[in-house]
Parts: C-alpha cells; structure tokens; sequence
C-alpha cells in the first residue's frame, strides 16, 4: 500500500469513526455538547495527525522538521497573501452582481460587523493546519507528482469534500439540509484555486491556510446555504449557491489550463 492511500485510508478512517460516534451521542444536555465537541476535535484535525505519524515513519525527523517549517514560510510576494485573502470575497461581490443583473434584485447580504472578518481571519488561520497539513502539505505533493498539478487540484478537492461528507447527515451540524453535490462542485473549484496558490506560494502551507480561513470567513457575506432539504444528495440549492459554484469554476477553469502540464518539481524551480 503506498504512503498516499495509506494517508487517505486512515485520515477517513479515523474522521469517520469520530464524527458518526459524535452524532450518536444524544443532543440536549450540556455535558452531551461536550463530548460530541471532544469527539469532533480531534475528527478535524486528523490529516494533520495522520499526515505528522507517516511523515514521521517514511522520513523520520527530518521530513518532520520539513513538513512543520512549511506552516510558517512566510517569504512570498505581497500578491499572494492578496489573492489568498480577497479570491472568496470577490467570489462572493461577483455573485451578488450577477444576481442583480439576472433578476433585478441584489441577494441578501450579511448583517454580520464586516469589520471583524480581517480579525477573525488571522485568528482563525492556525487551526487551518488541523486540515492543511495533510491536504495540501501531505498528499497534494504526492498526488501531483502522479498526475500532475492540474488533476491532481481537482483529485484532491473531490477527497476533501467527501471528507465532511458525514456532517451532511449528522443532526446540529453546519452542513445538515444542504445539497453535497452542490457543495462538492465548490469545494473541488475551490481546491483548484487553491493549489494555484500553493504552486505560486512554492509550497507555503501558512499562504494556504490563510486561503482557507478567508473562504470559512467571507463566503457568508453573500449567505447561499440553503438549509432544509431532506435529502443530501439532491441537487436543489438557492440561486446564490449555483452562482457561486459556476463563477468558481470559471476560475478553476482559468487556473487548470494554465497549469496544464506542469510538473510538481516546477512548485520549486
């Protein structure tokens, strides 16, 4: 079994487990909320465990040391640290723009202080290594050594969606009445977008993490989860969430041809 299915394997083994053990734990009670919390903490941060114990038995210290120093390389052109903060956001501007102009009427907007998204942003980016260092630190390298860095964006964002699959089905979650398809064609745009930076960003997991603090952040300042449907396989979603997916895709589809063909060994020329 290869390093790269092993880390697959037991990163969903293990959020798996943890996440449908959390839902089974009856609502309710206080000391209930806390053990499903204590259950799922450590669910969201096991592509970083996991990621942390191979690299510790296939590369020992070193590889290690390694892999850690990329969640604070910070040495990467101010453009960057732009597009990771401001691509969700203009994602989202977008959107409301084309709604007005398709229906005569702008979307609902966010009646949250936009002033604290800058601040909530820097706080929340150092939990983004619980996920980033097994997606993008882990296996994306691996994956695009195989198949280059275009498939392998897409490969991955189709992982890392499935990944929460089991919070669509799990009563009190975030993701509970909505469509997963619809989420798994923008997060499989988003990784794209994503693995763009990370090529320009040569590696940098801190400019990824950053990236995915600012989509957690500002992909609520255009709302287009639609909560309530019973099935989570259907394709029924509000309008601003099909936009939302189809200018996100105009981008992945920008950032695939021009990675098209690129080896991984071109992240570090």
């Amino acid at each position: 079994m290869t390093p790269l299915l092993k880390f697959f394997l037991l990163t969903f083994a293990v959020t798996w487990t943890l996440f449908f053990a959390a839902g089974a734990v009856p609502g309710g009670a206080s000391a209930s909320q806390l053990v499903r919390e204590l259950l799922f903490l450590p669910g969201t941060v096991a592509p970083a465990l996991v990621a942390l114990w191979l690299t510790w038995r296939g590369e020992g210290r070193a590889g290690l040391r390694a892999l850690v120093a990329r969640l604070f390389e910070s040495r990467v052109r101010a453009r960057w640290y732009v597009f990771a903060i401001t691509y969700m956001a203009a994602i989202k501007l977008g959107v409301a723009l084309v709604h007005r102009v398709a229906t005569g009427g702008w979307p609902r907007f966010t009646e949250e202080a936009l002033v604290l998204i800058p601040f909530a942003i820097m706080v929340s980016t150092p939990f983004q290594a619980g996920e980033e260092m097994g997606w993008r630190g882990y296996a994306l390298p691996k994956l695009a050594a195989r198949l280059g860095l275009a498939r392998a964006g897409v490969a991955l964002g189709v992982i890392w969606a499935c990944w929460h699959l089991p919070l669509f089905f799990i009563a009190g979650t975030d993701k509970i009445g909505q469509s997963f398809p619809l989420y798994l064609a923008q997060v499989t745009a988003l990784s794209v977008a994503m693995t763009w930076l990370y090529a320009h960003a040569r590696g940098s997991l801190l400019l990824v993490m950053l990236m995915h603090s600012a989509v957690n952040q500002t992909s609520g300042i255009v709302p287009s989860a639609a909560q309530g449907a019973s099935d989570p396989l259907t394709l029924s979603g509000s309008l601003v969430a099909w936009l939302t997916a189809a200018l996100l895709w105009i981008c992945a589809g920008y950032f695939l041809v021009r990675m098209k063909g690129s080896a991984f060994e071109a992240l570090h020329r």
